[in-house]
């Protein structure tokens, strides 16, 4: 018989550093974040100064091997960071997760070493704000249906086109590009199909700019959105990530970690629902009695935790099981 007490295991705290990590962001997300949200939510803004401070946590690489310059973290520690994030101010989370996940972790997923070597150090740090730039005005997220193309001309390719409802896409108020956007473009076809190929394209290059800030948006409030323009935009061809028509492939090997940490921010979402839901129906009073006193509403209150309560292992088992080292998990 196996020594291993499964009765102690906790699938949410794995190990001692799944524990310690979660008690250091729940501290820093009661200290830092919790603070500002509702005034960066009510305002449209992105706390780019808070972001900084969680690149000074070594969060911003969160699952990139430590040699490309992040912390080397497990899909577990992605998931508890952001759990905790989410449960305060889930724009800026979003923030978080379009750089770390989207960006961050795609580079050091798919780029070369000298690109790694480039720009992982900038974006881990927080120097840099990254996004990624899929979706289009007409389309939407129909990659196969891409409008947004790119041509080599000699040593560069020119790119043209425009994505729509990119986070991160801006960092202010004067619309700002921010300093890297891992973008999806076509480059031609095959069997009459799309080959899309992916760039790195840096805030400074010609032909780049920002459109429009998306304003008046019902959610996620604290995290910018935008319209990204591309017109004629000069990229050295070393900017290309692995082959031409190989998007495919980077979208695949980046899905699992994108859709599992945006599963997470819901985790965090319900969470916090659920506690503002039970202190109002102890407080608020019908019939001389309070909310929670009725079975109708004590049957919500539970219906809703159990929800959050499968979902939650639900997730962290995903987590578990995922190892980023490699695609195609099941």
């Amino acid at each position: 018989m196996s020594e291993f007490n499964w009765k102690e295991f906790d699938l949410y705290n794995p190990t001692a550093e799944h524990a310690m990590l979660r008690e250091s962001i729940a501290s820093f997300t009661k200290d830092e974040i919790e603070p500002q949200a509702h005034k960066h939510d009510r305002e449209e803004k992105f706390n780019l100064g808070l972001f900084r401070k969680v690149g000074e946590l070594g969060l911003l690489g969160i699952t990139v091997p430590e040699k490309f310059h992040g912390a080397g973290m497990d899909a577990s520690a992605a998931v508890i960071v952001h759990e905790e994030m989410s449960a305060s101010d889930p724009g800026f989370c979003l923030a978080y997760l379009a750089h770390s996940m989207l960006c961050v972790n795609n580079i050091a997923m798919n780029a070369s070493d000298a690109q790694r070597d480039k720009y992982l150090p900038k974006l881990c740090s927080g120097e840099w704000v990254g996004s990624m730039a899929m979706s289009e005005p007409a389309i939407g997220t129909d990659v196969m249906g891409m409008q947004t193309t790119a041509m080599r001309k000699g040593d560069k390719y020119l790119i043209n086109g425009r994505k729509m409802w990119i986070t991160n896409g801006t960092i202010d108020e004067n619309k700002t590009p921010c300093d890297l956007v891992l973008v999806y473009a076509k480059t031609g076809e095959k069997n009459g199909r799309a080959l899309v190929s992916t760039f790195l394209v840096e805030k400074t290059f010609k032909g780049f700019m920002v459109g429009q800030k998306i304003q008046d948006k019902l959610g996620m409030r604290g995290s910018n959105t935008a319209e990204l323009v591309f017109q004629d935009c000069e990229v050295p061809v070393e900017n290309l990530i692995g082959n031409e028509g190989d998007s495919m492939l980077h979208m695949m090997k980046n899905l699992e970690i994108e859709r599992l940490t945006l599963a997470a921010m819901s985790l965090g979402i319900a969470r916090r629902s659920i506690e503002i839901m039970n202190r109002y129906a102890a407080e608020r009073e019908a019939f001389g009695k309070p909310l929670n006193f009725f079975g109708q509403m004590q049957s919500y209150i539970a219906t809703s935790y159990a929800e959050y309560k499968s979902a939650r292992a639900y997730v962290y088992e995903t987590a578990r099981r995922m190892d980023l080292s490699k695609e195609g998990n099941r």
